[in-house]
C-alpha cells in the first residue's frame, strides 16, 4: 500500500525504458542451474574463493571462515523495505532479504548484531527461494540481496526455484563492493541493478576503517564490471528502478578527502551518466569513539555527525566533476544535517 509519507519516484524520461522484462528471464532455469553449480564449486575443499579474502576453510563442509558462513546462508531479516532510494523503495517497498555476516570489518558498522554476531535463520535454496516470492505477494518493487558477497552460491541456488515459483521482479546486488570477479561472472544475467558502496579510495583509509588494504582497488575493478553488465541506471515509466548501477558512497565526516578522491574515480572511469547516492547519514557506532587498548577513544577524526556545509561542498564537488545524476532524495535530506558549528 502507498505509504503518503513518502516522496513518490520521479520518472526521468531520459532514462526511461519500455523492457521491464527482469535479465533471469531470459535464461534457461538449466542455464541458471548450471551457473549455480559453478558456484558451489567456490565455497570450495579447503579455500574458499567465493569473495577476495580466500579464507582457508571448506565451506563445502560447513566450515567458517572471517565471515561466518558456512554451507548454508543464513538471514538476519526480509520485509518491506522504505528506507531505500524512492526509486527503489516505491509505494510498496523493497523487498530487502538481510544476509547475516560480512566479509569485511568496517570499524563504524551500523549492523554490527547482523555482520561481525551472525544471527537468523540457516536457510535452504527453498526457504531462500519462498522469501523472495513472498516479497513478490506483498507487493515490493523488486528483489533487494543486503551484503551477498559471501553468499553468493546460496543465492544462486535459490534462484531457479524462486522463478519456477512465479518471480518476477528484477534483482537488486547491494553490496560493500568487496565482491570477487569470479562470483560477479556468475551472477551476470541474473542481476538487474548493481548497487556497490565505494568507501574509500586509497590503501591507507580501506586498511584504518575496513581492515582490509585491498579493499578500495578490490572494489575499483568490481565495480567496473557490474557497470559493463547493466550500465547506467534506467527507470521504468513510473520511475521505478529497472536495470543498471546505482552506486552508493557514504559521505565522512574527517576523511573528505576520500570523499573526493571517490567522486573522481566515478566521473573518470564509470563517467557522468552514473547515477550516485551521495549518502549523509553517517553517525558513529561499531567501535568509532569507544575505547581501545590504551583507554583512549578511537578513531576520533570520525567520531561526529556531518555537517550540512561538508555535505553540500562534496554535491558541488560532484557537479563540478560533471556528476549530474545524484539521487534526489540524500540531496534534500541536506537540510536535516547540522550546520557547521561556529569555532
Amino acid at each position: 500500500m502507498y505509504q503518503e509519507s513518502l516522496s513518490p519516484p520521479q520518472p526521468d524520461p531520459a532514462w526511461t525504458v519500455t523492457d521491464h522484462v527482469p535479465l533471469y528471464l531470459s535464461l534457461d532455469i538449466g542455464e541458471i542451474e548450471e551457473q549455480a553449480r559453478r558456484a558451489v564449486t567456490l565455497l570450495g575443499e579447503e579455500r574458499c574463493e567465493v569473495c577476495p579474502r580466500l579464507c582457508k576453510v571448506g565451506r563445502l563442509h560447513d566450515e567458517r571462515g572471517l565471515c561466518g558462513i558456512g554451507r548454508r546462508a543464513v538471514v538476519a531479516s526480509y520485509f518491506a523495505h522504505f528506507g531505500e532510494e524512492n526509486c527503489l523503495r516505491g509505494w510498496n517497498g523493497s523487498g530487502t532479504i538481510f544476509f547475516s555476516g560480512c566479509n569485511l570489518r568496517c570499524v563504524f558498522c551500523q549492523n554490527y548484531d547482523i555482520s561481525w554476531e551472525v544471527q537468523g535463520e540457516r536457510v535452504s535454496p527453498d526457504r531462500l527461494a519462498q522469501m523472495m516470492l513472498e516479497l513478490q505477494a506483498m507487493g515490493c518493487h523488486n528483489i533487494n540481496w543486503v551484503t551477498p558477497e559471501h553468499v553468493v552460491p546460496q543465492i544462486l541456488e535459490a534462484v531457479p526455484g524462486a522463478i519456477t515459483g512465479g518471480l518476477r521482479l528484477p534483482i537488486v546486488y547491494n553490496s560493500s563492493a568487496y565482491d570477487s570477479m569470479g562470483s560477479l561472472e556468475l551472477m551476470e544475467g541474473i542481476v538487474d541493478i548493481y548497487m556497490p558502496d565505494l568507501k574509500y579510495a586509497t590503501v591507507e583509509a580501506s586498511r584504518r576503517y575496513s581492515r582490509r588494504a585491498d579493499y578500495a582497488e578490490v572494489a575499483r575493478a568490481t565495480i567496473k564490471e557490474m557497470n559493463r553488465q547493466v550500465g547506467p541506471l534506467r527507470f521504468d515509466e513510473r520511475g521505478l528502478a529497472r536495470r543498471g548501477l546505482l552506486l552508493r558512497h557514504l559521505v565522512m565526516p574527517g576523511i573528505l578527502d576520500e570523499t573526493e578522491a571517490v567522486l573522481r574515480f566515478v566521473a573518470d572511469e564509470l563517467g557522468p551518466d552514473t547515477y550516485v547516492d551521495l549518502m549523509a547519514q553517517y553517525y558513529p557506532a561499531g567501535l568509532v569513539g569507544k575505547a581501545g587498548r590504551t583507554g583512549d577513544a578511537q578513531f576520533e577524526e570520525i567520531n561526529r555527525h556531518l555537517y550540512r556545509e561538508e555535505y553540500l561542498d562534496v554535491v558541488e564537488l560532484g557537479r563540478s566533476f560533471g556528476l549530474r545524476r545524484l539521487d534526489a532524495r540524500s540531496l534534500g535530506g541536506a537540510d536535516r544535517l547540522v550546520r557547521t558549528l561556529p569555532p
